[in-house]
């Protein structure tokens, strides 16, 4: 497994019921890709970032959330997709 992606951790914001966590760190940032669920037991998708910024009266943090629907899931993976390859082909 490649150290920058860590398996599950708790990632307890607030926001549905994590059932599954991938964490990437990158740098700077930290990126939080979670399935959870609804009070009403819909799964949805919420992809974070946690930033690290150095100010004048310290480190902040900040914080982007986006979430993603499983109605709008098949959508989203399928344009991710074509983007990513797309980067790729760009890329070389």
């Amino acid at each position: 497994m490649n150290q920058d992606v860590m398996p599950q951790i708790e990632n307890n914001d607030g926001y549905g019921d994590s059932l599954f966590t991938r964490v990437v760190k990158a740098g700077h940032r930290t990126y939080f890709i979670d399935v959870k669920s609804t009070r009403t037991d819909d799964l949805f998708l919420s992809l974070t970032e946690l930033r690290k910024k150095n100010t004048d009266t310290g480190i902040v943090t900040e914080r982007n959330k986006v979430f993603i629907f499983k109605e709008d899931i098949e959508k989203f993976s399928n344009s991710l997709n074509e983007v990513i390859e797309k980067m790729r082909e760009l890329s070389k």
